[in-house]
């Protein structure tokens, strides 16, 4: 939706086109906002040791919007500062004359109203005798948490595991130890507001779980972002103490993912609720040989 908006948007006349700009920037449509950083890495461990062997130390250590107005299958801010307010009844915004015209007849008002889901070039005067449906309407709460949402960046988690292919193969039974980047964009937790006219919705952001899907059809659940592996470590040649899989059945190459889940709790205007999001990365190769046994 968002890119064909923006496709629209170029299209159009100037003033078609500032009017889809002001609403991309009040929330109304969905795009990423704020998500500047979603390129997906892995870290670079070591292999688990096996009992009694030193190991391989390795090299080293992403909306929808918000809004409750609809116009052609888009949604619109409800409330624009230059346009006024929305009808969805109509599509048209409308906004009260700043100077009434003396002539105005008793009990009625002149209104500025700009139809077709607010493009400029469809303005014309309006005299009524009350205020269209929707005019004054406070804003959403829910709408200003969505809002709040997207000015934070969620990231995917960055992940970790041991063995990993590029360092050297693991064996068929022994522990796999995964882990994830801990940072607050990660798991969070992340906090933000957004304000309009007098209502402030503020929103908590942080990951409740994280899922890693193993390859063969098994998931292991995690509540945090695990423990490193350490070649030299307390844990090394044993079970991660926290995030770790008890070790595959069979031989083979494995392309582990993770997804990390994100409550995102909202409170403002004597409301509250709560929105969830997913994070998925990207894939860290695990390879599986066999345990060779030497018999004389």
């Amino acid at each position: 939706m968002g890119l064909a908006l923006l496709l629209a948007a170029a299209a159009a006349p100037p003033a078609a086109a500032a009017t889809t700009a002001r609403a991309a920037r009040a929330g109304g449509i969905e795009c990423p906002v704020g998500q500047h950083d979603c390129n997906v890495w892995d870290d670079d461990p070591g292999t688990p040791a096996r009992p009694g062997d030193g190991g391989d130390p390795g090299d080293g250590g992403g909306s929808d919007g918000g809004g409750k107005c609809q116009w052609n299958g888009r949604v619109i801010p409800c409330y624009d500062d230059l346009l006024g307010w929305f009808d969805n009844g109509s599509g048209c915004y409308y906004k009260l004359f700043a100077q009434q015209p003396p002539d105005t007849p008793e009990g009625k008002q002149w209104y500025e109203v700009t139809c077709n889901g607010g493009e400029l070039g469809n303005w014309h005067a309006e005299l009524r005798d009350a205020p269209p449906p929707g005019y004054g309407t406070p804003p959403d709460p829910e709408e200003l948490a969505r809002r709040a949402l997207a000015s934070i960046s969620l990231l995917p988690p960055r992940l970790s595991v041991a063995p990993r292919k590029s360092k050297g193969p693991g064996l068929v039974g022994l522990p796999v130890w995964m882990w994830a980047s801990p940072g607050v964009h990660y798991f969070g937790p992340l906090d933000a507001s957004a304000s309009d006219r007098g209502l402030t919705v503020s929103i908590t952001a942080k990951v409740d779980r994280i899922v890693w899907d193993m390859d063969n059809g098994e998931k292991v659940e995690c509540h945090g972002p695990g423990t490193p592996y350490e070649v030299n470590g307390a844990h090394a040649g044993q079970p991660s103490p926290d995030c770790g899989y008890d070790g595959y059945p069979r031989a083979d190459t494995y392309d582990v993912s993770a997804t990390t889940f994100w409550t995102v709790t909202w409170e403002g205007g004597g409301q509250s609720g709560e929105i969830t999001q997913t994070r998925t990365s990207g894939t860290a190769q695990i390879q599986i040989d066999e345990l060779q046994v030497v018999t004389r």
